[in-house]
């Protein structure tokens, strides 16, 4: 098998060819986010000049202003920073707990109940949408936010996995020696596991929290009260308000988006070692 080059081995072509890649992505990824942000600084004329002018002269900062005034944004971001932490607590409380038993527990059937609990991946979201509903509706947990916070303490298949794949890279003579000295499973568990799983918990909590954020499809489906909306209906709503204000909506648009930046760059060092020790593991 041939072994993987490291960047430090490859040669200066190589190396042009990689930086190169690097800046193409990069700007295909970072050109639509800079539209955004210029936009959200103009005012009403010269939004769709050819070429595009992307230092705004003058700077509209009332746009901001504007979009913060024009729907009630920080109820929507009360509701909707609410439920992202109430669903990543729950996500990782539940799938720590379900890994940790797949990864170091010996049970009858672990290996087929880890084969149909991968199964669940495949299986998308929105064949089992109307079942959900209909569940929920009998329930009585419609326009409420239970549907959207009660299954994240179920566990998630891809954080199990996740989760499994660092567990099994930790050494068990760890355990061990903690079961040697009259530590319990679960303290076992609290005690080793979670401190040395930092990077990984990281990156759960990150994808978590950002994928809760960024939900539309949940809250619409299981929210009627607009006092419960989430930003994410509140920016639909908004955009259905001021659908020829490209200016006031790309403010709006990037106040939604900038929290999730920041946690994302804030906890980016965790994140990447979180991917990457998980990938190398088990």
């Amino acid at each position: 098998m041939r072994r993987v080059q490291s960047f430090g081995e490859l040669t200066m072509p190589e190396r042009f060819l990689v930086y190169f890649l690097l800046f193409l992505f990069g700007f295909i990824f970072i050109v639509p986010f800079v539209w955004m942000l210029s936009t959200s600084l103009k005012g009403e004329i010269g939004l769709f000049d050819i070429p595009p002018k992307w230092i705004p002269d003058p700077v509209q900062w009332t746009n901001y202003r504007e979009a913060v005034t024009s729907f009630p944004f920080l109820k929507f971001t009360a509701n909707t920073v609410f439920l992202s932490v109430v669903v990543m607590f729950g996500t990782i409380a539940s799938s720590s707990l379900v890994a940790y038993a797949f990864a170091k527990l010996r049970w009858p059937g672990k290996h087929v109940w880890f084969v149909v609990m991968l199964s669940t991946i495949m299986l998308p979201a929105h064949v089992t949408m109307i079942p959900m509903f209909l569940i929920f509706k009998e329930l009585r947990w419609i326009d409420t936010f239970l549907p959207l916070t009660v299954p994240a303490f179920f566990g998630s298949a891809f954080n199990i996995f996740l989760l499994r794949q660092f567990f099994l890279g930790i050494p068990k003579e760890l355990s061990e020696a903690a079961k040697i000295d009259g530590c319990s499973h679960f303290g076992i568990f609290r005690i080793i596991f979670l401190p040395l799983s930092k990077p990984a918990l990281a990156t759960v909590a990150i994808l978590t929290f950002m994928g809760t954020w960024n939900d539309f499809l949940h809250p619409l489906i299981y929210l009627n009260n607009p006092d419960k909306f989430t930003l994410a209906l509140g920016l639909r709503s908004f955009m259905m308000q001021y659908n020829t204000r490209w200016n006031v909506m790309m403010a709006a648009s990037v106040l939604v988006m900038l929290p999730t930046v920041i946690l994302f760059f804030m906890f980016q060092r965790y994140f990447v070692e979180g991917i990457v020790l998980t990938g190398i593991k088990g």
